[in-house]
């Protein structure tokens, strides 16, 4: 566990320890350029700032699903992060002016470690379950629950604030 910042608050149990009320399957993994927290992007914007493209590999199972998704420019990842600490549920990130609870950030650290990535679909081969993205905020070997295509019709809001 992380060392904690002033103001933030801990959960006195690990939510990974309690019983699911689900069954979440990983699809695949990240093929990431990124192999520490240290040096992984905060986002996906510094991600692609860095210009260091990435890959999706679906398991065998799962890749006739991927028909149908050379149409999209742009493709939703949830991912799995699976090496981010669960139990903060008040957190102070450098970047706030002061702590926040952790369902209005967008960080790692949360009970359930569901990271969310809209990226570009640069190259896509099905047969070997290969998506080429242009960036990725996230570690190499990070599990994939699922691919989504983005609709901009729908998934863009231009006016919303934040």
């Amino acid at each position: 566990m992380a060392e904690a910042r002033e103001g933030e608050e801990a959960l006195d149990f690990d939510p990974g320890a309690l019983p699911g009320d689900g069954k979440i399957v990983f699809i695949g993994r990240l093929n990431s350029p990124w192999k520490s927290r240290d040096e992984c992007p905060k986002n996906m914007a510094d991600a692609r700032k860095l210009g260091r493209p990435a890959s999706v590999a679906i398991d065998t199972l799962y890749r006739r699903g991927l028909t149908g998704l050379e149409r999209f420019s742009h493709v939703i990842l949830l991912t799995w992060l699976d090496r981010s600490q669960r139990d903060l549920i008040i957190q102070n990130p450098r970047h706030a002016s002061e702590p926040r609870g952790t369902f209005s950030l967008r960080s790692p650290v949360r009970p359930n470690p569901i990271g969310l990535h809209v990226a570009q679909l640069v190259s896509l081969d099905i047969d070997s379950g290969i998506l080429g993205i242009d960036a990725i905020d996230a570690l190499d070997g990070t599990p994939v629950i699922d691919v989504k295509p983005y609709f901009p019709s729908i998934d863009s809001i231009p006016d919303a604030t934040g």
